[in-house]
């Protein structure tokens, strides 16, 4: 075989694998919703109650999602439990958000410093639905388990790694949409990313999603 044919079986692979990590990642539990609206990449959703386990780290925003990630990692399948208890299976999306510095965090949800000059990040694991807040495993200290209400979303999704640049642009699309619905915003700007790491940007799903009032 030549050496185009070798790199053409190779980049063959290669793709086989891309898709095949994405069917098996598209194949977990995500929270319940019903779309209200549908317009060119832009979603109204009516969500359901789910409950998350949510972990805040400061830092940049790439050094606030790789150290909270390892620690609800480290939760959901057992690895740092004060109790143990079985593996939680991963969903889709992993939900952040910027802290605002005048919120009060609760006690109960320290804030782990990665950089004291950086901004404040919540990370959100969404539990399966099988899960009440009785049935779940005790977290460690640093991880609290909290219950979402019921709420409206609006989303706009777009492909590619999620870099800040494309972040702030599709915030910026997402606010001209909500104000040209009549929507009224009422909650924090959440990023949700459904893909595993291995995933190839132009195949991945990532949102940019505001709760607004239930009109």
């Amino acid at each position: 075989m030549g050496m185009a044919k070798w790199i053409a079986a190779g980049v063959g692979i290669a793709a086989v694998g891309a898709v095949a990590a994405v069917a098996q990642y598209r194949d977990i539990e995500e929270p319940g919703y019903e779309v209200l609206l549908d317009e060119d990449g832009f979603e109204l959703r009516q969500y359901k109650p789910m409950i998350v386990a949510e972990v805040i780290h400061t830092g940049t925003r790439r050094q606030a999602s790789g150290a909270s990630f390892r620690r609800l990692a480290a939760y959901i399948f057992g690895q740092d439990r004060p109790e143990g208890g079985e593996d939680i299976a991963m969903t889709a999306p992993v939900l952040t958000e910027k802290v605002d510095q005048n919120e009060k965090i609760a006690m109960t949800a320290p804030v782990m410093q990665e950089n004291t000059d950086g901004d404040i990040w919540r990370m959100r694991f969404v539990m399966p639905a099988k899960y009440t807040m009785e049935t779940l495993p005790t977290p460690p200290a640093d991880i609290t388990l909290s219950e979402v209400p019921g709420r409206r979303i609006a989303a706009v999704r777009f492909d590619g790694y999620g870099r800040n640049s494309d972040l702030a642009v599709m915030e910026g699309m997402l606010n001209d949409w909500i104000e040209r619905k009549g929507l009224t915003q009422v909650g924090s700007v959440e990023y949700a990313f459904y893909d595993a790491p291995m995933v190839p940007g132009p195949l991945r799903r990532n949102e940019v999603m505001v709760e607004v009032a239930a009109e």
